[in-house]
């Protein structure tokens, strides 16, 4: 059996245990509220919600600029083996499109680079 001890509190707190404990001892009660707090209080200590740095946000922004150029190669490549004929100036538009997309993505830096891996 646990070893007892008396903890001198002031009257009105006392009054708060009684009205709120219902079938509870005291004694329960305050170690059902101690329990509670401390749980609460490790659930406190985990952030909520986390957020994206800017260069995380930038990285994120280049890389779906090289998926585009990526996917725009692909379409170029795959039209000009099935053998259609790019309407006039389709061809060099895709072209100044993908040139424009490789500028961009090898002009910012690696740090902080998220890669995609595909299945």
């Amino acid at each position: 059996m646990a070893e007892k001890r008396m903890l001198i509190v002031p009257e009105e707190l006392i009054k708060k245990i009684d009205d709120n404990r219902g079938e509870m001892s005291r004694g329960d009660f305050i170690s059902f509220l101690i329990d509670s707090q401390m749980k609460q209080g490790s659930e406190d200590a985990k952030p909520a919600v986390q957020y994206a740095t800017k260069e995380e946000v930038q990285s994120m922004q280049q890389d779906i600029k090289k998926l585009l150029k990526s996917f725009l190669d692909f379409i170029a490549s795959y039209v000009m083996e099935i053998g259609k004929k790019p309407e006039n100036g389709g061809f060099e538009e895709i072209t100044s499109k993908l040139q424009e997309l490789d500028k961009d993505s090898n002009s910012g830096s690696d740090k902080g680079r998220a890669t995609i891996k595909w299945k």
